[in-house]
């Protein structure tokens, strides 16, 4: 079959002195989470994605889908709630240096939440018997070295350059690339830093694990659009309301200077409702401006985007949009359906990514402070309303029994209950 060039086709169009000009956007490829192993020599890893930027692209998502972020955002404060508590509580003073648990924990638990999985480095002291330091890392800097004959990761590349390795070349990591082998007390002596990586099992990944919104990308992605479609419908109102249609034969140059010069003092927001002045040599060089029929595509967009809000809630297991603030049109129901739709979330989502966390945090404050055996940690819930009345709530990791939890229970209440004491003196305090 004959296709005509960009060339005959701009020849033919000048021939019968007609000038068309369509603007058309060209859109990526959709990111898949793909795992593809670059090999190169002794320092091969594994893509994270099929171009090596599936993390960045979780990352637009969540700086560019409103709904997503917000959603994202409560989980994790709903994951942090009140903060970390441990018997005995100085043992979270101090993660690092710099930071302490409370601060690494929140860290811990967005990475969790954006990726899937979350990851830290572990620093042993020079006695290489106790672990000195524990840091985050950003689990979308890390690749993975492929898996030895066992199956098993033995260490993960680290770099925040991965988007700048471009697609063109083999970005393979360089001797210069820092590189951590997993975490293995065992092996201390020879490795005095090492990567604790927890990623959950994925159906068809290997190597990185997938965010429980996976299914959801697209409708996420179609969010971002969305906004798009309205925003430059309101920049460019000139664009989709108004066809213009000259009769000057123009040049390209002339052309383009006359598409400026329309755009810059009639389309977007500042210009609206300005008047249309124009000055000619002869009425019948006057141009045709006829206003183009709205399609109801604001219409349609507006039902479209009532679907991506509920499928986006879907995907997050959000049952009712009140918990995020959201009011729905026609929508009953008030505190007690929150309440109940807010409880189905801490004890279906909430609790399970806390247990998790916290398991990986006892891990590392036993190995920081051996003196003091086995460590329990637990986190004090949020309360829905500043005035709630219900109980104390503190979930610890799985591993913990319930005379535990009972145990860091009773001291939050009994702290609770002598700080409210201290308050009532201070007000009470006579003149």
């Amino acid at each position: 079959m004959y296709h005509q060039t960009r060339t005959e086709h701009t020849q033919r169009t000048m021939d019968n002195k007609f000038n068309f000009k369509s603007i058309k956007k060209q859109f990526a490829a959709r990111v898949k989470p793909s795992e593809a192993i670059y090999a190169a020599e002794d320092r091969s890893f594994v893509k994270y994605g099929e171009r090596n930027d599936f993390p960045n692209y979780l990352i637009d998502l969540y700086n560019n889908s409103s709904i997503h972020s917000t959603c994202v955002n409560a989980i994790v404060d709903g994951i942090v709630g009140e903060g970390l508590t441990a018997d005995p509580e100085f043992v979270l003073d101090n993660a690092n240096p710099e930071e302490s648990w409370n601060e690494v924990f929140r860290k811990l638990a967005l990475d969790y939440k954006l990726y899937g999985g979350y990851a830290f480095e572990v620093v042993y002291s020079k006695s290489r018997n106790r672990v000195a330091a524990v840091y985050h890392i950003d689990f979308s800097w890390l690749r993975a070295k492929e898996m030895n004959y066992r199956g098993k990761i033995e260490g993960y590349y680290i770099s925040d350059e991965w988007a700048e390795r471009s697609s063109f070349y083999s970005p393979q990591a360089t001797k210069s690339t820092p590189y951590l082998p997993c975490y293995n007390p065992a092996k201390a002596q020879e490795e005095p830093k090492q990567i604790y990586v927890y990623r959950p099992y994925a159906p068809g990944q290997k190597y990185y694990p997938l965010p429980d919104y996976v299914g959801a990308l697209r409708v996420i992605d179609l969010d971002e659009e969305v906004d798009n479609f309205h925003l430059n419908n309101i920049r460019n109102g000139l664009a989709p309301s108004l066809s213009i249609t000259t009769f000057t034969n123009a040049d390209p140059d002339q052309r383009q200077a006359i598409e400026s010069m329309l755009r810059e003092q009639y389309a977007g927001t500042d210009n609206a409702g300005n008047l249309l002045y124009m000055d000619l040599d002869d009425p019948a060089n006057a141009p045709v401006i006829t206003p183009i029929p709205q399609n109801g595509a604001d219409g349609y967009y507006t039902t479209l985007s009532d679907m991506v809000t509920q499928k986006i809630l879907t995907a997050h297991r959000i049952t009712s949009p009140m918990i995020l603030g959201i009011k729905t049109a026609g929508q009953l129901g008030g505190r007690e359906e929150t309440i109940d739709a807010y409880l189905l979330l801490v004890n279906t989502v909430i609790r399970p990514f806390q247990q998790e966390l916290l398991a990986s945090i006892e891990d590392m404050l036993e190995m920081m402070h051996p003196e003091q055996g086995d460590i329990t940690v637990g986190v004090q819930q949020l309360k829905l309303y500043a005035d709630g009345e219900e109980e104390t709530d503190v979930v610890t990791s799985i591993d913990a029994n319930a005379g535990e939890d009972a145990e860091l229970e009773g001291q939050i209440e009994e702290a609770d209950k002598e700080a409210a004491d201290l308050q009532d003196g201070i007000i009470n305090i006579p003149a």
